[in-house]
């Protein structure tokens, strides 16, 4: 399996890759802007994105706008401090298949990634 990984922190970057090793995903790319993850999308084919929402050049609900646009149906996860209710539902209705708030138990993004990678694989 293969991942991409999009924060604009290096560091929650590094805290992301992690929770990917521990659900067995160690093929991983970075990006650090909605603009480098649809560029990446367009180069590679990835099993599942971790998406950033605030990040500069392009916001992450805009990256997961233009990657589903392009007919990209990989799933994709929201990882965010934006915690509002509206801003969860407008994730989903981008096309993000599931929202997980910053800060997070380490066990919870790694449950969010095995139900999503689950789903997906119906």
């Amino acid at each position: 399996m293969k991942a991409l990984v999009v924060d604009d922190s290096a560091v929650m970057r590094k805290v992301l890759i992690g929770a990917l090793s521990r659900a067995s995903i160690t093929d991983v790319d970075q990006a650090a802007d909605g603009q480098e993850a649809v560029s990446a999308v367009d180069n590679a084919e990835y099993d599942l994105v971790l998406m950033d929402w605030n990040m500069p050049n392009m916001l992450g609900i805009d990256a997961v706008k233009a990657i589903r646009a392009k007919g990209k149906k990989m799933p994709i996860i929201m990882v965010t401090t934006e915690a509002e209710k509206s801003r969860v539902i407008d994730a989903l209705k981008a096309g993000a298949n599931n929202y997980v708030i910053k800060p997070f138990e380490p066990n919870t993004i790694v449950t969010k990634i095995q139900e999503v990678l689950a789903k997906a694989s119906d």
